[in-house]
């Protein structure tokens, strides 16, 4: 079976649709609700899936909205509709365990099994070992400023499937709604797709690699990135080293923002408040779309809370950490 006929097999769109319905959210442009998306899905889920292998399929402009920072700025995110997102999420569930092979371990954002705390433990082991000196790095513009030729052409590296690579794109160029007005999308990729996270993951990869041969003591969540070193005159050239290799790889930074410190505790933890992953448990619907039911049980379960504690030494004190979150991630 291809890639393309495993993301539309019943198991995995089944499984994308319990993803999106039990994550609820706003709808998209066309307003169909997640409460109407069962009946929309039993519809129309045979033509849906003719026009996808047909590459006659186009994804609706994602809807734009503003959420509030805690700098004060704004957010920019874009809500595709319940159907677009689960294509995305069919999409993300199979290219995510190839993918998931080759991205650093250094990468802590929006990964299986992996969450903020473990990246702070990490920063608490360099730490430990003399790196108190960090560079912080913002690469929030990165996701208004994501290449799209060249992200494509980092994904057709591994994927050798045309049929998926087109699907893709028609994501990134879909455009966004803004105030009722249509916007085209030549750069970026829109934060708020259930893709989103995976194609940044991927084109950031080859960034945290570069880094990894370099030998940097290094962390990225999502659009943070904290370089650590152990002087001062260190972090400059680390910080240069970033913006250097970032630009040369079309990978928006905000230049605004080049903090060099030394790491102390309390600026850890202040690290790790504004990190923070809070996952909750979500109630899965017991009853999914009849078409595609005979492929998974009616109910299901999150995997139960997984727990775990560090006690990591620092000199003359000792830092004890802890964070739970779900066994198993997307």
């Amino acid at each position: 079976m291809n890639l393309l006929e495993q993301i539309l097999s019943n198991q995995n769109m089944n499984e994308a649709y319990l993803r999106v319905y039990r994550n609820k959210g706003a709808s998209g442009v066309d307003g169909i609700t997640v409460e109407e998306l069962k009946e929309y899905l039993k519809e129309n889920k045979d033509e849906l899936r003719q026009r996808i292998r047909a590459r006659k399929y186009q994804p609706q402009a994602a809807l734009r909205v503003e959420i509030p920072k805690e700098n004060g700025k704004m957010r920019k995110l874009g809500i595709p509709t319940v159907v677009d997102r689960v294509v995305q999420q069919a999409i993300h569930q199979v290219l995510s365990p190839i993918f998931e092979k080759q991205f650093s371990e250094f990468s802590y954002g929006f990964r299986p099994k992996r969450s903020c705390e473990m990246a702070i433990v990490k920063s608490l082991e360099f730490l430990n070992d003399g790196y108190d000196w960090v560079v912080d790095i913002d690469l929030e513009r990165f996701f208004d400023t994501v290449h799209h030729d060249k992200l494509m052409r980092i994904i057709a590296n591994t994927i050798d499937d045309g049929d998926v690579i087109s699907l893709i794109r028609k994501y990134l160029v879909s455009g966004v709604m803004v105030k009722g007005k249509y916007e085209e999308t030549p750069v970026g990729t829109p934060q708020g797709g259930n893709l989103s996270p995976l194609l940044s993951n991927i084109m950031l990869n080859e960034l945290d690699k570069e880094f990894e041969s370099r030998g940097l003591r290094f962390i990225r969540y999502a659009d943070d990135a904290l370089i650590f070193v152990c002087e001062k005159r260190e972090s400059g050239k680390s910080r240069d080293t970033f913006h250097r290799e970032a630009n040369r790889r079309k990978t928006g930074i905000n230049r605004q923002r080049r903090e060099e410190q030394n790491l102390s505790l309390e600026r850890l933890e202040i690290l790790r408040i504004r990190l923070l992953l809070r996952f909750q448990k979500q109630k899965i619907p017991s009853e999914t779309p009849s078409d595609f039911r005979s492929e998974i049980p009616k109910e299901a379960s999150a995997s139960d809370e997984a727990k775990l504690e560090c006690s990591i030494g620092l000199p003359n004190r000792e830092i004890k950490t802890s964070y739970c979150g779900l066994g198993q991630l997307l």
